[in-house]
């Protein structure tokens, strides 16, 4: 890929080295001390306290506020002149590429989409809260749709390498492009409604609907790819093989082969190797928007 000296995208959130937090509201402060919080502070005891803070923060540095977090919610001190994240020289390219992948998909799809609203892509290590929920690098990059950002470890592009034999900075990019093809779903309201039907079938037949999903987010990344190569030359010698052969490899069929040495089709949420392989192509070949109803398909 000819990615390289071309613009980044500014809506990136770089948690690396933070770590998950806590799902809890107000930073991880429980609302039900609220009250005797307020009580204490304008209490004898609670001046004498706020004092002691006071003094504290100014002999260390510190911003007061987060002293006195630290004290009621058992969180550690944050401070203004903490060290940023400091990453190996490739990891930080990987997260330049990533950003640069990112810029990509926004000027590919908001001259493909009226309503296109461009997602924010998180880095992290490790774990990571979101709107969904937590979740550790064991996940995989996925897509929240209910704060409309991608979540990445960048350690996944070297498991792409080492465990699923699929590297390439196309392949990677493929990855990145799938989870922005969920983003543009729930633009469209296509999540809302597979959402809907959760709770109305049984986990077999909602996992149809879940694979039908997700070979629509590859048939999206293949939608980019194309329009991609029209706009920018982008793509190289190779590039294309590399996105199929990742979409090989994370079929649901040739993973559940590799870890446990049979296939169980009624548990598959992601389809086969061989649909996301067509689908991703059928993407690239057409970059018709039209052409990517995997719900009423059939076959898939």
């Amino acid at each position: 890929m000819k990615w390289k000296g071309k613009r980044q995208s500014s809506n990136v959130e770089d948690r690396r080295g933070q770590g998950g937090g806590s799902s809890r509201g107000f930073g991880g402060f429980n609302p039900m001390l609220l009250g005797p919080l307020i009580r204490l502070l304008f209490s004898k005891t609670g001046l004498i306290i706020v004092g002691i803070f006071l003094i504290g923060s100014f002999l260390t540095g510190h911003n007061p506020i987060s002293i006195i977090s630290q004290f009621f919610t058992g969180g550690p001190v944050q401070t203004e002149n903490s060290a940023p994240y400091q990453g190996t020289e490739k990891e930080n390219e990987l997260a330049a590429f990533s950003a640069t992948i990112l810029a990509n998909t926004e000027d590919v799809w908001n001259a493909q989409l009226e309503n296109y609203r461009n997602p924010t892509l998180v880095l992290f290590t490790g774990s990571v809260a979101s709107a969904c929920g937590s979740a550790s690098s064991a996940t995989g990059p996925f897509y929240c749709p209910g704060d409309e950002k991608l979540y990445l470890d960048l350690s996944f592009f070297s498991d792409m390498e080492r465990q699923l034999h699929a590297p390439g900075d196309f392949a990677q990019a493929y990855v990145i492009a799938h989870e922005v093809g969920h983003h543009i779903q729930k633009i469209m309201g296509i999540t809302e409604k597979v959402d809907r039907l959760r709770g109305q079938l049984s986990k077999t037949e909602y996992n149809k609907y879940s694979v039908r999903l997700e070979l629509q987010a590859d048939f999206l990344a293949g939608v980019w790819a194309h329009h991609s190569q029209e706009m920018t030359q982008i793509m190289e010698a190779g590039d294309l093989e590399e996105a199929l052969n990742a979409a090989n490899a994370i079929g649901d069929d040739r993973l559940q082969k590799n870890a446990s040495g049979h296939v169980v089709p009624d548990s598959f949420t992601h389809g086969t190797s061989a649909q996301r392989m067509r689908w991703f192509k059928k993407g690239f070949d057409t970059g018709d928007l039209s052409q990517g109803d995997t719900f009423n398909a059939n076959p898939l």
